[in-house]
């Protein structure tokens, strides 16, 4: 497929309307991520938050959608739990969205709608940067949803050898394990029913792709007593950036990347497909983390 042109052209005109649509996305960094990028570039943008926790009447995701084109959004980011149904809903997706088949960006254009999958760009990114010679010949992946799939994909195209996928939905696993075996055929992928049933057999890594570990779900996903040293544990949870799986990690003597490297590179590569314009990394990387760890 060839990629589309740049999202917006600015001249004299230098604003734009952002929004993420999500539930539960009120403690997001995302909006000021994107409003601090744009002001060190000139731009003037207002970044909304969609939250259908917090809309009357219970939106569907349509309906959201659609509002935001008609306020003259330039896009929207995705976020839980929408990032598989949204596809259904746009005119086109680019390479990576095609590929792992879930969607966080939205791009208007021309009266189209155009998906995109920073995600896995942005989470390749970050494990590449934190886990230079990990070894990485048997990893448990635990959530196969939206950003599930394109992790999935990333620790494919980072070269973990074998894949082992635990999901409360059995279907959802075996139906992430089918489209790898399309996608990345060169990867070998496993499913168990529960985590210690995966880590009976040896584990490398660990990465969380659920919402466990959440300011508003605590806990973790995976039992700190299976954790050992040789181990190296990733979490894309990134409110608070200190979940306790990540914690009991580290007091394990393991390995960790936190969710803040994929929640940075993954806006990166968003603010570029809003705008056409290259975003700095170490810039919105600053504003990140300007806003603490509450």
């Amino acid at each position: 497929m060839t990629k589309p042109a740049p999202a917006a052209v600015f001249g004299r005109d230098t604003s734009l309307a952002l929004g993420l649509i999500g539930r539960g996305i009120q403690k997001s960094r995302t909006p000021a991520m994107h409003e601090a990028e744009a002001a060190r570039q000139g731009l003037r943008c207002v970044y909304k938050l969609l939250d259908a926790d917090r809309m009357p009447g219970a939106p569907s995701l349509a309906e959201m959608l659609r509002a935001a084109e008609l306020c003259g959004f330039a896009g929207c980011n995705i976020t839980f739990p929408y990032k598989i149904e949204v596809a259904a809903l746009l005119d086109e997706l680019d390479d990576s969205a095609a590929a792992v088949g879930a969607v966080n960006t939205v791009v208007f254009r021309d009266g189209r709608r155009i998906g995109y999958n920073t995600d896995y760009s942005g989470y390749a990114e970050a494990f590449r940067r934190g886990m230079d010679g990990a070894p990485r010949q048997r990893v448990l992946l635990i959530g196969s949803g939206g950003a599930g799939v394109a992790v999935a994909h990333a620790l494919a195209d980072c070269d973990v050898a074998r894949l082992v996928l635990v999901d409360a939905d059995p279907a959802r696993a075996r139906s992430l394990a089918d489209l790898l075996g399309r996608t990345r055929p060169g990867l070998r992928t496993e499913i168990r029913a529960t985590v210690e049933e995966a880590a009976a057999d040896g584990l490398d890594g660990v990465v969380n792709c659920t919402p466990m570990g959440m300011a508003k779900l605590p806990g973790s996903a995976f039992p700190a007593a299976l954790l050992g040293p040789r181990m190296w544990v990733s979490d894309i949870v990134y409110f608070p950036l200190e979940t306790q799986l990540l914690a009991e990690a580290r007091a394990a003597g393991c390995r960790v990347l936190p969710g803040a490297g994929m929640a940075v590179w993954q806006a990166v590569r968003a603010f570029g497909h809003f705008t056409g314009r290259a975003a700095d990394p170490a810039a919105m990387e600053a504003t990140f983390r300007a806003l603490g760890d509450a």
